[in-house]
């Protein structure tokens, strides 16, 4: 649905389901109570997450009519994709294994081609130029600490670009692969993603390898790597980074970084951590998601690869210390119990989005519901995702 100028949908990694049916059932069931809810006399954009199994079941073409089909009755179209986790992200640890398989790798490299073949389809049967995939942040940073690690990303990431380049010269659709940059990663903060798409997607050898794979010149193929590589915002992301909303956008489109997708998050700000907020946060750790702490102490940043790991260390304990905690909590939530939330960096990036806008999409990706502590999903769950729709509207308007 338009909010503005902008497409804004709700991404429905936060519905259980690694299969094919599992994905379609949830689609049947949330979506048009979504719709009635926020958009009963406009079209509805979903913001569509497959796992890798789902998506092979899309090969068949049975599975992509009757889907088609469910559609259009309903008034709905594929606006987005994430194609961030693979497998399986709910039920089961999935922690730092969201990131497998990364961007070293060809599994990550089929998957996302296999996505961009499909999203393709539907971008075609709607009538739409463009859209765009989110994808990880090319790999957890443990993983990614050599020269041969970073070369096999870059490597994929422009083979992607070819297939991407060749969408769009075969079926006329423009599809752009948001890296989305997270704490703990290759990709963690907007200085780090700006100086690897300078030193690495944007340049001459870049682009001479891409005009390998496709054929077209070596202008041609620099242009190419800016049309169909860009960068997945997400506000938690950056939040937790204590990341400036207007330098974010400042430095991206100084870079000519295309900002394919802004993910509308918001996560836990504590400040100072104290035994109260410690006690309190104790709801919010599970065995499931990932929960990367960033904390400012003394003006310097120290950051833990998980919740559990900062609230062990202790170093609160003297409250010198500040945490931001990459939980995604629902964006309409400003107090929690002996915390808040980032919510003031998500009204400030609208804000700033509203003035002018700086992506065609905005979806908001409250993945996290299910391990919620219960007093913060008291709600039915279409009535909470149209109350953050409804909520980011009224921000823009």
């Amino acid at each position: 649905m338009k909010a503005g100028s902008t497409e804004l949908t709700y991404c429905t990694n936060i519905h259980p389901g690694e299969s094919w049916e599992e994905v379609r059932a949830n689609l049947g069931r949330y979506v048009p109570q979504v719709k009635r809810r926020v958009a009963s006399d406009q079209s509805f954009g979903i913001g569509l997450r497959l796992s890798a199994a789902a998506a092979e079941a899309l090969r068949d073409e049975d599975a992509r009519f009757e889907f088609l089909r469910f559609l259009r009755d309903e008034g709905l179209y594929v606006s987005t994709l994430n194609g961030f986790p693979y497998g399986t992200f709910h039920g089961a640890r999935v922690k730092e294994g969201v990131y497998l398989p990364d961007w070293r790798e060809d599994a990550r490299l089929d998957y996302t081609n296999l996505l961009a073949d499909l999203f393709a389809g539907w971008l075609s049967e709607a009538g739409r130029p463009s859209g765009c995939i989110s994808t990880v942040p090319g790999a957890f940073k443990p993983n990614a600490s050599t020269t041969d690690d970073l070369g096999r990303i870059v490597e994929r990431l422009i083979r992607h670009a070819a297939h991407l380049v060749a969408i769009e010269r075969d079926r006329g659709c423009r599809i752009v692969l948001g890296l989305e940059p997270e704490p703990c990663c290759l990709l963690e903060t907007v200085e780090e993603t700006v100086r690897f798409f300078r030193d690495h997607l944007h340049s001459a050898a870049a682009a001479s390898r891409l005009a390998e794979l496709t054929g077209i010149d070596a202008d041609a193929s620099s242009r190419a790597l800016r049309r169909h590589l860009g960068v997945c915002l997400d506000l938690c992301h950056a939040a937790v980074e204590f990341e400036d909303p207007a330098a974010c956008f400042a430095a991206l489109e100084h870079a000519g970084v295309e900002i394919a997708k802004i993910q509308v998050t918001a996560g836990l700000l504590v400040d100072p951590v104290s035994e109260a907020a410690v006690a309190a946060l104790r709801g919010f750790e599970d065995a499931i998601y990932l929960h990367q702490v960033v904390e400012r102490r003394d003006g310097k940043l120290r950051r833990y690869a998980d919740l559990g790991l900062a609230m062990d260390s202790g170093v609160w304990r003297d409250g010198r210390s500040e945490w931001r905690i990459h939980f995604h909590v629902p964006v309409f939530v400003d107090a929690l119990e002996s915390f808040s939330s980032t919510q003031s960096f998500v009204r400030e990036a609208l804000r700033l989005h509203r003035d002018r806008p700086r992506s065609s999409q905005l979806e908001v990706e409250t993945y996290t519901w299910s391990v919620l502590p219960p007093q913060h999903r008291a709600l039915p769950i279409d009535e909470a995702i149209a109350r953050e729709l409804d909520w980011v509207r009224g921000v823009l308007e």
